[in-house]
């Protein structure tokens, strides 16, 4: 089944889970009322055309193509074109507008090409949509694996992309909720007798252009915690609780996308 058709049934997700968690009424505002967004923001829409551009990349892989710097660039230029050029709805960070960072997903995928070991590994599957129950909570947890490779031994690797405006700690990668939510995807969708490891791919977008991977496993407490998180937000979801982290700390308040309509409820 399609990631889209999944999305039509009530479901969690790795990044709703997060919205949650980070913020209640964000959750609410975008997920149940379904509210537009005040703009888009520049970073996840770049971030999203370099994901497109690397999906190309490794499906040409896998079809037994090799994809040349060039063509990688091409494609990303496609992607950004039809998502950015000529739009007024997407927020730029201050220094950056549709050139800029044209040209800086050029120099990032530039880098990802030359320093990813692409030989070292056979492509299993790309943007593979996966879905699970767990018990306690009566919805489906969904999403889609990046990239599932498999290493000579036999392996399975579960790759998400990321870009980054810095590096990852070990310790964010080991505690990372999406990567765990992924191993357990993988066991509970035919996996669960193989060795799973988990790796960041991170584009970084210092002055000059990083690429760095970062791999980590899971145990079964992870899994543990792991669920009992997704229950609690569950029935924080269903008993309709959705309060609002708007406090000093919460450094996404500031360029947040709702803070209209985040606002607006406070003021009724």
């Amino acid at each position: 089944m399609e990631l889209s058709d999944l999305r039509k049934e009530p479901h969690l997700s790795a990044s709703s889970i997060g919205d949650y968690i980070d913020c209640g009424l964000l959750y609410k505002l975008g997920r149940i009322d379904k509210l537009l967004p005040e703009f888009r923001a520049d970073a996840l829409e770049f971030g999203s055309c370099i994901h497109l551009a690397l999906s190309d990349f490794h499906q040409a892989k896998k079809d037994g193509k090799t994809m040349t710097a060039k063509e990688l660039h091409e494609q990303f230029e496609r992607y950004w074109k039809a998502a950015a050029e000529g739009q007024e709805n997407i927020q730029y960070a201050e220094g950056k507008d549709f050139k800029t960072l044209l040209m800086e997903g050029k120099e990032l995928l530039t880098t990802y090409y030359h320093k990813c070991p692409h030989d070292q590994f056979k492509v299993l599957s790309i943007e593979e949509p996966f879905s699970f129950t767990l018990e306690g909570c009566p919805v489906k947890i969904i999403g889609a694996f990046d990239l599932v490779e498999e290493d000579e031994s036999g392996t399975i690797v579960i790759v998400d992309w990321k870009t980054s405006g810095r590096a990852y700690s070990a310790a964010e990668v080991d505690r990372n909720f999406q990567l765990t939510l992924y191993q357990m995807a993988a066991k509970a969708n035919g996996h669960a007798d193989r060795e799973i490891l988990l790796r960041f791919d991170c584009l970084i977008k210092t002055r000059t252009p990083k690429f760095e991977q970062y791999y980590t496993s899971r145990t079964e407490n992870d899994f543990k915690r792991a669920e009992k998180k997704i229950n609690e937000v569950w029935r924080g979801i269903s008993n309709g609780v959705f309060i609002p982290n708007d406090g000093s700390q919460n450094w996404r308040c500031k360029n947040c996308s709702y803070k209209k309509h985040c606002d607006e409820w406070f003021e009724r």
